[in-house]
């Protein structure tokens, strides 16, 4: 009881700020802009403001760290691995380019500007894959600070305001189908809402095609989180006061990630009914707008200017080129 009294206040203001979110998510225009980062983008504004460590910081603590992992077991519960077969193996090509793209030009970048690898690295997944979410997924495993995980979902979120507006003109400009629109902004544009926003904007028919596209991509969440999780065990191991740590499948497997993939399976066979698959999903974006408002919450303005403006070059320089990839490959398999 002692525990959660502590926990309270920093959890309840994680809690406000997530309801404040959605509802101007729900008041915006367009929808292009999620709850998940405005809650954010408030947490870090009232830290500036006014925060209280010693009352504030075990709930806030408590939001950003175990409310996340429970929003990603729950996100599972959404996904069918059987969408695949839907989509087809066109899809799954352009994926294969996109990735490549971005962890390839990800470690590259993070070479170039020195940034690091952490950072580098859920900026490339975030562009990857889908956003928030992604970098959420990916934060605990690496062990990554708030701030980095702040810059880097900051940093695909500015790129994808942009690609909101102008792909719809892009696409009329250039004359594209409702399919060749679809699979390119499912496949290239970061966030799931900012893909859901520029491609319904063009027409329902390639909005459709791009959310089933997106929902395929966001699947590679789960090998890259696996192989992240085994990758920074291995760094771990390296360092002099670890060599004696055992290897062990929960280190190289995280539970959240197994419950994530297990919750997944049980959707894709069908042994979780529609209806509470669906408020399984609701209940998983709500506690992600809790953990980002949380995450918020831990960031210091500051902090941003110390990291400086590279990572965010590295974003949309990143970005840009899983744009221009994702276009030339659907061009050629459609």
């Amino acid at each position: 009881m002692t525990q959660l009294t502590k926990k309270l206040p920093g959890l309840l203001l994680a809690t406000g700020i997530a309801v404040i979110a959605v509802l101007i998510e729900t008041i915006l225009p367009g929808h292009f802009i999620g709850s998940a980062v405005l809650a954010m983008f408030i947490g870090i504004g009232f830290r500036a403001l006014y925060y209280k460590p010693e009352l504030l910081n075990e709930g806030v603590q408590f939001a950003s760290k175990k409310v996340l992992k429970f929003a990603i077991i729950l996100l599972g519960a959404s996904l069918n691995v059987s969408i695949i077969l839907q989509v087809g193996s066109r899809t799954l090509i352009v994926l294969l380019f996109t990735l490549l793209t971005a962890f390839g030009g990800g470690y590259l970048l993070g070479r170039l500007f020195k940034i690091n690898w952490k950072l580098s690295n859920m900026i490339a997944a975030g562009t990857a894959i889908c956003g928030g979410s992604a970098i959420a997924a990916m934060a605990p495993v690496i062990e990554a600070d708030d701030g980095d995980v702040s810059y880097a979902i900051s940093s695909t979120f500015i790129f994808d305001m942009g690609m909101v507006i102008l792909y719809p003109i892009i696409g009329q400009l250039l004359s594209l189908s409702d399919q060749f629109f679809g699979f390119w902004s499912g496949t290239s544009i970061n966030d799931t809402s900012s893909v859901v926003a520029a491609s319904f904007a063009f027409s329902e028919a390639a909005g459709e095609i791009a959310t089933m596209v997106k929902l395929t991509r966001t699947l590679a969440i789960i090998p890259t989180v696996i192989i992240f999780s085994a990758v920074y065990f291995r760094q771990k191991l390296k360092q002099p006061n670890q060599r004696k740590e055992k290897v062990s499948l929960q280190k190289l497997f995280p539970w959240f990630i197994a419950c994530f993939v297990l919750f997944a399976g049980l959707n894709t066979v069908g042994l979780i009914p529609a209806e509470l698959s669906g408020a399984m999903r609701q209940a998983s974006r709500f506690l992600m707008v809790i953990a980002l408002a949380a995450i918020g919450l831990k960031t210091n303005v500051r902090q941003f200017a110390r990291t400086g403006w590279k990572p965010f070059v590295h974003a949309i320089i990143l970005s840009s080129l899983v744009v221009v990839v994702s276009f030339a490959v659907v061009a050629i398999v459609l």
